[in-house]
């Protein structure tokens, strides 16, 4: 195991790029898992990552000491670092002191949607992005595709939301959706305020592509002309919509409570 002791080491200011700048990730086509739970995950669905981090205290944690031996025991490449060191790159508050560096998947993008998924325009909360990753993974959809204006998939806010959804799901970003939804071999359905179909007179036995957008604009006009069909969710109480994440795992489960009746 490698230590690093300095602020000045060359590779402490990659980490720190990676931790900070979302330039830098997108450059480097690396990222950052923090905590153990992310970190156990990608162990499990994915292998070895391209560097452990750990904090010198967390070597003491069990589940830490755990992973460690897991990555020195395949000589992948693992690294220690004082406490101070370690929070100066972890964005996780209180967080237990074990991170992976993780290269960031490029994917060409389909020629048409086939299956069931999910495309995201200009859904900027890393937040919101994450937990439809997590409710899509959840429901057993495959395939995510964000526009460029969606919040960087593999930004450590959006990771730390989607708990490991990720490791499960084919994610494409900088896609043109509009494109894609043009030779659509599936329905795609675009929530809209302004629908007339409700959401549960749909029949999404089927594969169906979801068209989820901005947290106050919605859905773009042009991709709303392409959609199959543009639904509501019907609610009672007197709020204007939904939370977009809260609307996706509407959507997403009543899809899966209609295949599983």
């Amino acid at each position: 195991m490698k230590t690093i002791s300095s602020r000045d080491n060359a590779q402490y200011k990659e980490y720190k790029h990676l931790a900070t700048s979302s330039q830098a990730r997108r450059k480097a086509g690396l990222t950052l898992l923090d905590g153990v739970h992310l970190c156990q995950a990608w162990l499990d669905l994915r292998g070895l990552p391209e560097q452990c981090i750990v904090s010198e205290t967390a070597l003491k944690n069990p589940e830490v000491a755990e992973i460690v031996g897991k990555i020195e025991h395949q000589r992948a490449h693992c690294i220690a670092m004082p406490d101070a060191l370690y929070n100066a790159i972890s964005q996780v508050e209180h967080g237990v002191g074990v991170m992976f560096v993780v290269p960031t998947p490029e994917r060409a993008v389909p020629d048409a949607l086939a299956v069931s998924a999910v495309l995201l325009d200009n859904v900027q909360d890393p937040g919101n992005v994450g937990s439809i990753l997590r409710s899509a993974a959840a429901a057993g959809i495959k395939q995510v595709f964000c526009s460029g204006g969606t919040a960087f998939c593999w930004s450590p806010k959006v990771l730390r939301a989607a708990m490991g959804a990720h490791f499960v799901l084919d994610i494409f970003e900088n896609v043109d959706l509009a494109a894609l939804m043009a030779k659509a071999k599936v329905p795609t359905l675009a929530t809209s305020g302004y629908a007339t179909k409700r959401l549960y007179e749909m029949d999404l036995r089927r594969p169906v592509a979801w068209v989820f957008g901005h947290e106050g604009q919605g859905v773009a006009d042009d991709l709303l002309s392409l959609a199959t069909q543009t639904v509501v969710i019907p609610h009672l109480g007197q709020v204007e919509s939904l939370n977009v994440a809260a609307c996706a795992a509407v959507c997403f489960f009543e899809q899966v409570r209609q295949n599983q009746s």
